[in-house]
């Protein structure tokens, strides 16, 4: 297999004396889906903020393509080629497609001394990205975000990422605020993005969604990387189970099990 474009070795994070993330490694390859599974305060968004710049981490280290980084903003960590699209496509509700889509990196032009905004160039591109993306409904780039369903804001995201050279991009939670038939949409654009050679980091905590895309798992519980494994190795049972506890709820069973055959099938009784 070939070097992973990132590499996580050994991190924490801790927030004063709350221990966040604990001893997380992972291996994020190019053209590969890594879905990073685990329920509401598994750790999840930690993570994401560390790789995107947000946060520093408290030990442990982050390497890209072999080398050492450290990300001291969100900026340095785009200038490395990673791009975070969250859950609700980072856009504009109030700006056009075409002003969304540059914001921050405006193409101008001359216009007598003056220097201009080229809206018409910005809604070119903007249209044309998020129409290979599949988007076909989009046409025209002066047409405000806010018009926009879930799904056409996520893929405009992505499509702004993708054009702005991503070559790491992690979608938080793409599908949860999505409809059935969007939500396969925006799968679909994943899957478009691996075929381009990207690393997607898709954090989830759907398991039929990510089990469409992925083709590496990772499960968080608590802050800590609880299960690391390939497409086909585990079942959507067994990596629910996993994400919810499963294992505990098992031992748990057991438990009841044994006390009933040694009580003459009473159950346990009620704490007081």
């Amino acid at each position: 297999m070939t070097t992973p474009i990132l590499a996580l070795h050994n991190v924490n994070k801790s927030f004063g004396p709350i221990d966040v993330l604990h001893d997380i490694s992972l291996a994020i390859f190019p053209g590969e889906v890594t879905c990073l599974l685990g329920d509401n305060g598994a750790g999840k968004s930690t993570l994401i903020k560390l790789l995107s710049g947000v946060h520093i981490p408290t030990s442990g280290s982050i390497e890209m393509a072999g080398k050492a980084v450290r990300f001291a903003n969100p900026r340095e960590a785009s200038n490395h080629g990673i791009a975070t699209v969250h859950q609700f496509g980072g856009t504009f509700p109030l700006m056009s497609i075409g002003r969304s889509f540059f914001v921050g990196v405006e193409p101008v032009k001359k216009f007598g001394p003056f220097t201009i905004f080229d809206r018409k160039l910005a809604n070119a591109i903007a249209v044309r990205a998020v129409r290979e993306l599949g988007i076909t409904r989009i046409d025209d780039g002066d047409r405000l975000v806010g018009g926009l369903s879930g799904g056409e804001r996520q893929a405009l995201a992505i499509a702004r990422a993708v054009h702005f050279g991503a070559n790491v991009l992690i979608l938080d939670e793409p599908t949860a605020a999505l409809g059935v038939k969007e939500a396969a949409h925006v799968l679909r654009i994943v899957l478009q993005a691996r075929k381009k050679g990207i690393a997607v980091i898709f954090i989830t905590h759907n398991v039929v969604h990510a089990l469409t895309v992925g083709d590496h798992f990772a499960v968080l519980i608590r802050g800590a990387k609880a299960a690391d494994f390939r497409k086909g190795e585990k079942s959507r049972e067994e990596i629910t189970d996993l994400m919810a506890g499963g294992e505990h709820m098992a031992e748990l069973e057991a438990e009841i099990d044994s006390y009933m055959e040694t009580h003459d099938g009473h159950p346990p009784p009620l704490a007081e």
